[in-house]
């Protein structure tokens, strides 16, 4: 706790910093926790699991009266992400009895306006934060602290207006701190009309380059699932994250996997608060062990332990490939990412690979079943062989023995979900996985 001490933070945080189990501040906590406490305007550039909700809470926390009214807001650009990051700021506010608020759509507003009411930090998304505004049911007169987490994603998402409109809502005195995984000219313009002298401060990855094994199926796309399913079955320990570009994608791959007799959970925009919630739970309590999801849960949401990440459809951008293989191989944790690469892709996928500068291997075909998903009329599925080198896969693969087995698993709504991702949001699909340094390390 020494190095946290040096940082000048109040006894009552300190405690609750030493109640939470941490004793070393990361990086982007040492660079930015005395820039908040001095006052500056911060641009932060980290990625998710990197500590930066504490590196930019705790200089809030401990300048934040309770009950003085708002004085800090945090923008987030999805509802998970404003209850991560509020339920985290409410747990390292406890000693000093600061009320904390989330405010999203997809859910009643009446209970959100009681809660502000009393409220000292609001955690929030932009959509709902607006139309609180709009009714006069929120009050940032008395806001000293405005933080944009996650604004690269934020912006991407298209609400660089309303994001705008909050901004200009707040008093013009704020302290300003901007927290993104890429410098793009949208965060250049927000930075240099709303914010005041900002000190930039970089953090390293967290994802370990040495620990982190990139691979990639040339597979057709009437045998995506199949493959999918094969490799899946082939896996025993680890916990997989397969990403689809669509809300339609990620339901029907979810159903599909069903069938074939493994569990799995979809998370995307379309789902309501409620189920977003459960499946995030039952995923981070190792009750679901495949997540098939859209790009909104490859950004800010803390995931730990992630073992295998599947790109079932091609992302867009070499930016989204980086943010889905970064919820891997983290802590010194191996960690591997597949790609499916089906017909329309190449491109795609070659403009990604220069994009990385990273070493992603083709792989061979294994053996696997072609699988016929049921008719309506039909209960039965049928299956046949299709190509693969069995000799050769077995030397690839055959050495992933530790893995062996099934998975087993059991207007105000503009931001809920978000409705923009069906427009903005690249979402793509799972991957496979394999590969034959992951399953020599022991």
């Amino acid at each position: 706790m020494e190095k946290f001490k040096q940082l000048n933070l109040s006894e009552d945080l300190l405690e609750a910093i030493r109640r939470e189990g941490f004793d070393t501040p990361s990086e982007i906590q040492e660079k930015t926790i005395p820039l908040v406490l001095a006052g500056k305007d911060v641009i932060g550039s980290s990625e998710t699991g990197s500590g930066k909700t504490l590196a930019f809470g705790a200089g809030i926390i401990d300048r934040v009266t309770a009950g003085a009214g708002i004085q800090a807001l945090i923008l987030t650009p999805t509802r998970e992400l404003a209850e991560q990051v509020g339920q985290t700021i409410s747990k390292f506010a406890n000693k000093k009895r600061l009320r904390v608020t989330q405010v999203y759509g997809g859910v009643s507003m009446d209970p959100q306006i009681r809660a502000m009411r009393q409220a000292d930090i609001v955690v929030g998304t932009p959509g709902r934060l607006l139309d609180h505004l709009e009714r006069r049911t929120l009050n940032l007169s008395r806001i000293k602290f405005l933080v944009l987490d996650e604004a690269d994603r934020m912006l991407d998402m298209g609400f660089i207006k309303d994001v705008e409109k909050i901004i200009k809502s707040c008093p013009a005195n704020k302290q300003t701190m901007l927290f993104t995984a890429t410098l793009s000219q949208d965060i250049a313009y927000m930075a240099k009309k709303y914010m005041k002298n900002p000190v930039h401060i970089e953090a390293g990855d967290k994802v370990d380059p040495s620990k982190l094994y990139q691979i990639y199926y040339d597979v057709t796309h009437e045998t995506k699932l199949s493959l999918l399913v094969h490799l899946l079955k082939q896996e025993k320990n680890g916990v997989v994250m397969v990403f689809c570009n669509t809300r339609r994608n990620t339901d029907k791959l979810t159903r599909n996997l069903g069938i074939n007799g493994l569990h799995a959970e979809s998370l995307h925009g379309g789902h309501s608060q409620n189920r977003r919630s459960s499946v995030l739970q039952s995923f981070h309590t190792r009750n679901t062990l495949i997540l098939v999801c859209t790009d909104v849960a490859a950004r800010g949401l803390d995931i730990k332990d992630v073992s295998h990440i599947y790109n079932y459809d091609i992302p867009k951008t070499g930016e989204e490939y980086i943010h889905r293989i970064g919820r891997t191989a983290r802590a010194g944790k191996n960690g591997i990412a597949i790609s499916f690469v089906s017909t329309g892709d190449h491109s795609e996928f070659r403009q990604i690979v220069r994009r990385v500068d990273s070493n992603i291997e083709k792989q061979p075909l294994p053996e696997f079943e072609k699988l016929q998903m049921p008719s309506k009329s039909s209960n039965q599925s049928t299956h046949n062989i299709t190509h693969g080198d069995r000799n050769r896969n077995e030397s690839r693969f055959g050495q992933h023995k530790r893995f062996g087995g099934n998975f087993r698993g059991s207007r105000s709504d503009r931001d809920h979900g978000n409705r923009r991702d069906s427009r903005t949001n690249r979402e793509r699909g799972p991957r496979s996985m394999g590969g034959r340094r992951f399953g020599n390390r022991r």
